[in-house]
């Protein structure tokens, strides 16, 4: 009889012990650190073992180029904005992690792909936290094909897989992850070990049946995915669904791919019949109002791979604090802080009495610093109430000795504004196109004195 080994698992951090301690001396907390058993031997993965994984074949060494790559196409999830986050599509046998605050939508944009794909190859919807009842009145509801997709009501990922095996899906879904336990396992769903095990062995089953899985996760109040580190390390591709509650739009942003690129983003509206994509983002983001007002411009940023043109909006009032407030949403509040240092060495211009804010419109969060120029320049248009042209884009970073710098993808991203109707630009002089883009104007600059001059 094989001796069951146990462990003890902190379930704040992760941090194993060797015996049971009232303090994790990990992180200090108090009374987290729980017993759990090891799975034996007998419980992993063996061929010809129900209680492991089918298909598995002897390894093998063999060098790239012998490697098979036509056995593993990708497939469509049926939504483009999906397939691009993706990096083109669905890898056969890759583990997919989406997560999102609570309605967000991300059961139903899985529930309505699963939908689509079971038109035309084997699925399975497992969920663990809703009844099949609820599945099927949220799918009448949306008004998606139902007869076709298979669902299963299961917290046990044993029994889980087993069923698999039977039914021989070639994607999965798991909603969610923090309700999944394996009977090894004394802690209770959701904790550090049931996550991180129960990841692990839906990952193993993955590989070794070219099954696709996606895994729905829950987030934390800071926006970050519940559970271990060690859940983002093990699975294929991380994809956070953010929106905020007061707006129908969600997007879909890329953390982590090991198929694609990262950072790419994807955009979803929020209807009565579900998520519907959104393929051209810049329409809905540059919805601006008939007149211009100060403090209003557009700029150009990069996601993932294809431009993106957002508005940002900014206010400078007099401030009657001793210490004038610093609001950013949409953008990183110490980017902001250091180009209004930029801003009064290099440009003259004194902002410590004023409050300022700045806002991007429509939600989008960016993080690239080719925004820096288009801030500025919004900050002095709602300094000086003085309106910008409607027709005018502008990008470029912006270097702590005032210099303009340029950034990637110049070409593409003017070429982008052409198209929705600009005639107008300033971007940094190593941006500037070798051939005229037609029906626009390129002003390039290389330092912010030059910058204020084209602004004003």
């Amino acid at each position: 009889m094989v001796k069951k080994k146990t462990a003890f698992v902190c379930s704040d951090c992760g941090a194993e012990f060797a015996r049971w301690q009232g303090q994790c001396s990990e992180c200090k907390a108090w009374n987290t650190v729980t017993e759990y058993r090891v799975p034996s031997i007998k419980t992993q993965p063996r061929a010809g073992n129900m209680s492991g994984f089918a298909g598995m074949v002897e390894a093998k060494v063999q060098t790239l180029d012998e490697v098979n790559l036509e056995s593993l196409p990708r497939f469509s999830t049926s939504f483009k904005e999906f397939d691009r986050v993706l990096g083109g599509g669905v890898v056969p046998g890759s583990a997919i992690l989406i997560g999102g605050e609570p309605g967000a939508g991300k059961s139903t944009l899985l529930l309505q792909t699963m939908c689509l794909l079971a038109e035309h190859m084997n699925t399975l919807y497992v969920t663990g936290e809703e009844s099949l009842q609820q599945v099927a009145m949220r799918a009448k509801r949306l008004g998606l094909p139902t007869n076709k997709l298979k669902t299963l009501a299961e917290t046990n990922v044993e029994t889980i897989c087993q069923l698999a095996l039977r039914e021989q899906p070639s994607i999965m879904v798991i909603d969610s992850i923090q309700v999944m336990h394996m009977t090894d396992i004394q802690s209770a769903p959701g904790s550090v070990s049931q996550v991180r095990e129960s990841a692990a062995y839906l990952t193993r089953f993955a590989k070794q049946n070219q099954v696709a899985i996606f895994m729905v996760g829950h987030v934390t109040k800071d926006g970050t995915l519940a559970g271990p580190k060690v859940l983002e390390h093990c699975i294929d591709c991380s994809i956070l669904l953010e929106g905020s509650s007061d707006s129908r739009f969600r997007t879909l942003r890329g953390h982590k791919n090991r198929f694609g690129p990262v950072n790419e983003l994807g955009v979803f509206a929020m209807t009565g019949h579900g998520l519907r994509e959104v393929n051209n983002p810049s329409a809905i983001f540059l919805n601006r109002g008939e007149h211009q007002t100060p403090g209003s411009l557009v700029m150009v940023i990069w996601e993932g791979t294809r431009p993106l043109l957002v508005e940002v909006q900014a206010l400078v009032d007099y401030s009657q604090l001793s210490n004038p407030r610093r609001v950013t949403v949409g953008l990183e509040q110490n980017r902001l802080a250091m180009l209004l240092a930029v801003l009064h060495r290099h440009g003259g211009l004194q902002l410590a009495d004023q409050d300022v804010f700045v806002n991007v419109v429509g939600g989008v969060k960016v993080t690239e610093t080719s925004a820096d120029l288009a801030l500025i320049a919004a900050l002095l248009s709602s300094y000086k109430n003085q309106a910008l042209d409607r027709q005018l884009v502008v990008f470029g970073e912006v270097g702590l000795g005032g210099e303009i710098r340029p950034v990637p993808s110049g070409q593409e991203r003017l070429r982008e504004a052409a198209k929705h109707g600009f005639t107008r630009a300033i971007v940094p002089l190593a941006n500037k196109p070798k051939e005229a883009i037609e029906n626009m104007e390129v002003i390039a600059v290389s330092s912010l004195e030059q910058a204020l001059d084209a602004l004003f």
